[in-house]
């Protein structure tokens, strides 16, 4: 998933695409503040962190923190007390400081490249993101700036990377939806998309999400870097495979229709079914099979 662009190019059109998305992401992604936002969010850094996740932490910084769901959700269920929010989009740096203004949250919010942070050296005792790493061109160089603003004994946790098999996996009930998506969308009535192909596919979208999504990591390959970079105490565990099935299945027939055209009653199925699915995971798969085979794989290591 390596694309042939310069760093450069890729920083840039990061920043393009993010500033697009940023203001339908939240409803995309069914992003949540609430009760149910906190318990996903508090429980994949349970995953990572263990009984040291509830002693709480003082400082924070997110990178890639897009609209805010990690740290405003941190804030919320009291993990961290200070938080610093950044991201390579300004579109997104906006929505997150309207999200944290709408929920009464103090977050120090601030457009920034992951490897080159405007930070002093020991400044954060955590170190976290979503989704973020596999975004980013130069890898090596931004480990090196997350081991420079961390304090000594500080930790970094990231969730939301793509595994190498599990990105295969998912282009399984990728392809299947939109085969099946004109005979969804017929059932329920909802009209096509607009700038979308027969197939299903905006290739507007299709030619962007090539240069942005970057890199798909093997457990070792995402360990190698925080090893490099001085961290010790490096893990790397695997979440949620059937669950990510059946929500790229349901996205993938989203993406084809008209927003509006979806009825609430099949949002509502696809929302509880990925929770109910999500579950299995947790608690049957995730205990029993190596970290390779799940979609996401999760990091986190220790600044000694």
């Amino acid at each position: 998933m390596e694309a042939l662009r310069s760093a450069d190019e890729i920083r840039d059109v990061n920043t393009r695409y993010h500033d697009v998305a940023a203001a339908s992401y939240d409803s995309k992604w069914g992003i949540d503040f609430g009760a149910v936002g906190q318990a996903q969010v508090v429980g994949k850094l349970r995953k990572l962190l263990g009984p040291e996740l509830h002693r709480g932490f003082g400082r924070s910084l997110e990178i890639g923190a897009g609209t805010g769901y990690f740290s405003l959700n941190l804030l919320q269920a009291g993990i961290v007390r200070e938080a610093t929010c950044t991201d390579i989009s300004p579109g997104m740096v906006a929505t997150l400081a309207e999200n944290a203004n709408r929920l009464g949250l103090d977050v120090r919010a601030a457009r920034a490249d992951a490897e080159s942070l405007p930070f002093g050296g020991h400044s954060f005792d955590l170190v976290l993101g979503h989704a973020v790493l596999h975004h980013l061109p130069d890898l090596a160089r931004a480990f090196a700036e997350l081991h420079r603003v961390l304090r000594p004994g500080g930790r970094i946790a990231f969730a939301g990377e793509p595994s190498r098999i599990g990105d295969r996996l998912a282009s399984v009930p990728k392809r299947g939806a939109n085969v099946l998506a004109p005979t969804w969308r017929a059932l329920l009535r909802a009209r096509r998309a607009t700038g979308q192909s027969g197939d299903g596919k905006d290739r507007a979208d299709e030619a962007l999400e090539a240069c942005v999504d970057i890199h798909a990591f093997s457990p070792g390959s995402l360990a190698a870097y925080a090893r490099r970079a001085g961290f010790i105490d490096v893990r790397v565990g695997g979440e949620e495979l059937v669950a990510n099935l059946f929500g790229w299945f349901n996205r993938a027939l989203e993406a084809t229709a008209d927003p509006t055209g979806v009825p609430m009653l099949w949002r509502q199925y696809a929302y509880h079914g990925y929770l109910l699915l999500q579950r299995l995971d947790q608690r049957v798969l995730e205990p029993r099979l190596p970290p390779a085979i799940f979609y996401n794989l999760l990091l986190t290591a220790r600044k000694p």
